[in-house]
């Protein structure tokens, strides 16, 4: 067969006339009905099946009897299809075997290239490439993880992967939020690999999530649910992003040291400041929650502190005010 005469791939319908998929009555039916020899015709017409998949068959005696057909019969008749289609399955793989075999040495030959940019949908596929670059990783991994305090069971996986990395002498950097302070899972993740290569700072506020391996190969949302990803392999383009943590991690505060939050004379905290800044921007309670890493409950606590300190009795007149008190002053 020549390379470009691939064998049709049909899809035969399914057996779905079984027996296995007699309904309880017609089971009991069949089983009497061959106890007895025979059965009441009328006895059947509950159970239609039984006639489908010709299971019985007229009493040539009397019209009103129906007698069963052996089941050695039955069996030899529904197992006949079944073994013919494997048997044309069987041919049909040989043939997609012999027609492939000329393209599996060209492609043994001439390796696949990586793509600048792969599109990974789904988290399977996703995981999949995080392990492959895992395993890959020789030097040094850097990873964003924006939000608060991660799930226990994300942490867990967390500590399963990264702990041959530091075994392999891989360091790891990875940038959080400041909330990430308060999350005693968090910290038990960073005490139980604080005798690696294992560095932690944090930031009130961070770009999106980030994950750089060797700085070869970056993975970046692509979604908001995180069930795309892109996979980036483009030297400028990763090395870019690598600039842009590198700027992050001098602004960011290692986890073993204080955060020390500056307050104004008003007692509005850098906190408040930050919430202050988002809500001029037009950012809602849960976009401002989200970017700095806490619940849509703590987000509000903060700015009622905040109208309560400026005297605002509105939204729109907190607005106002933030940008006449000059508190926003203090960010350049």
């Amino acid at each position: 067969m020549g390379g470009g005469d691939l064998p049709a791939i049909e899809s035969k319908p399914a057996h779905t006339h079984a027996v296995t998929e007699l309904c309880d009555e017609g089971a009991r039916l069949y089983a009497s009905a061959l106890g007895t020899g025979r059965i009441p015709r009328t006895e059947v017409e509950s159970a239609p099946c039984l006639l489908e998949f010709a299971l019985l068959h007229p009493d040539p005696d009397d019209v009103n009897w129906l007698r069963p057909v052996p089941p050695s019969a039955v069996l030899a008749q529904r197992l006949h299809p079944l073994e013919r289609e494997i048997q044309d399955r069987r041919r049909l793989s040989i043939e997609l075997t012999d027609a492939f075999e000329p393209f599996m040495t060209i492609s043994a030959q001439n390796p696949a290239p990586t793509h600048a940019i792969t599109v990974l949908e789904g988290f399977d596929r996703i995981n999949g490439a995080l392990d492959l670059a895992n395993a890959e990783c020789r030097n040094e991994m850097l990873t964003v993880q924006p939000g608060g305090g991660r799930p226990v069971d994300a942490l867990t996986q967390a500590l399963e992967r990264d702990r041959p990395l530091i075994e392999r002498g891989v360091s790891i950097r990875t940038l959080y939020q400041h909330t990430v302070r308060h999350s005693p899972g968090t910290l038990a993740y960073a005490e139980r690999l604080a005798d690696g290569k294992l560095e932690i700072r944090t930031l009130e506020e961070l770009f999106g999530r980030l994950i750089i391996f060797d700085r070869a190969v970056a993975f970046i949302p692509a979604s908001e649910d995180r069930r795309v990803a892109l996979e980036l392999r483009h030297p400028s383009l990763v090395e870019y992003l690598a600039a842009v943590f590198e700027q992050f991690w001098q602004r960011a505060v290692p986890l073993q040291e204080q955060v020390s939050y500056d307050h104004t004379p008003d007692g509005i905290s850098g906190v408040q400041r930050s919430i202050a800044r988002l809500l001029v921007e037009g950012y809602v309670d849960e976009a401002i929650a989200r970017r700095l890493g806490m619940n849509v409950r703590t987000a509000r606590a903060h700015i009622a502190k905040l109208a309560a300190t400026l005297g605002s009795g509105s939204r729109a007149q907190l607005g106002y005010l933030i940008a006449r008190s000059g508190i926003l002053d203090q960010d350049h």
